[in-house]
């Protein structure tokens, strides 16, 4: 029982530090007309997996469980990101993860006894939603870029204009990429149902009954 805990923990932590470094990387490249270094970092092909360590661990263990992997995940995670990242990012990372992945927690158990597919999808797409205008809203605003000054790091606000999705009209370069990553993210825990519901025939769902 303990080493499948720690398991989940060190699933979560990894997934947290990983997307948080990977963000700052757009993807480079064409899709047609669309730019996709303003639309899209990499960080949004991980982050969607930290949702399916929450809700296997919560079906696992229960939500109290839950939340505490995320607890613990969310310290390990703002330290290291605060190394292979920057203190605006482990910030803007620290207070997205922890809103959004509790209240996926919260979501995910009250729909716990519906159709399999409704808990872990219906709770990611809330959560990303949370997740993604808090953490580019406070990672690259220029609104936050005094962070930045208060720790001696470069201005790593994303405030200059570019086409909406490389397509429509003027918006600051965040509000494109955080338009762009929601999409991936969506798209990728469309196909993170595909594990989950393998994984579910796996893993027994102890928590029934238990309280939040």
């Amino acid at each position: 029982m303990r080493a499948r805990f720690f398991l989940a923990v060190l699933a979560m932590a990894i997934v947290v530090v990983s997307s948080n470094f990977l963000v700052q990387f757009p993807v480079q490249g064409m899709l047609g007309p669309v730019d996709l270094s303003q639309i899209l970092t990499w960080g949004a092909f991980t982050y969607p997996v930290a949702f399916l360590v929450n809700d296997l661990t919560n079906r696992h263990f229960g939500p109290r469980s839950a939340r505490m992997v995320v607890l613990v995940g969310f310290a390990i995670a703002v330290v290291w990101s605060a190394y292979v990242a920057s203190p605006r990012i482990a910030i803007a990372s620290g207070s997205a993860f922890l809103l959004a992945q509790l209240l996926d927690t919260s979501i995910f158990d009250g729909l716990r006894r519906s159709q399999w597919w409704r808990a872990p999808l219906i709770s990611s797409l809330i959560g990303s939603v949370i997740d993604t205008i808090l953490f580019f809203g406070v990672a690259f605003s220029a609104t936050f870029g005094f962070v930045d000054q208060l720790f001696g790091s470069p201005d790593g606000s994303l405030g200059f204009a570019v086409p909406f999705l490389s397509v429509g009209g003027e918006v600051p370069l965040w509000v494109s990429l955080a338009a762009g990553d929601f999409i991936v993210k969506m798209l990728v825990a469309l196909v993170l149902l595909v594990p989950y519901g393998a994984l579910r025939r796996m893993i027994s769902d102890r928590a029934v009954g238990q309280a939040a």
